[in-house]
């Protein structure tokens, strides 16, 4: 079950067009994952966080296997935030993160077992 913003986010970005945002670990910004994602982004509205949504197979395969990352829209270099502001409709001043990759919930393991039933 996903958790977090990346439903009800303020606006997204497509992968190709975020490009400038990867890989994250060479991004000259605060970049949090995993826990400090998880925590960072729970402080804040959904419509404050910019999620990067897939185009197709592959772009979606690759966030879905990226470590949950936020990172303040603030952090980034100005031609990063330029370059993003002219990507969304609304101004960027509205968001707080950015936000790749899904925050999944804990959920039981069920074995094939238990649906014989069904």
């Amino acid at each position: 079950m996903l958790k977090g913003h990346y439903n009800s986010a303020g606006t997204s970005i497509e992968y190709g067009a975020a490009d400038d945002l990867f890989p994250v670990e060479e991004l000259d910004a605060t970049v949090h994952q995993y826990r400090d994602a998880q925590l960072a982004l729970a402080d804040v509205d959904g419509a404050s966080v910019i999620i990067i949504a897939p185009t197709n197979l592959a772009s979606s395969y690759h966030l879905t296997q990226h470590a949950l990352t936020a990172i303040p829209v603030e952090s980034l270099p100005p031609a990063i935030q330029t370059q993003i502001a002219d990507t969304i409709d609304a101004s960027l001043e509205a968001f707080n993160f950015i936000q790749i990759g899904k925050w999944n919930s804990n959920s039981p393991n069920h074995s094939l077992g238990e649906f014989v039933d069904a």
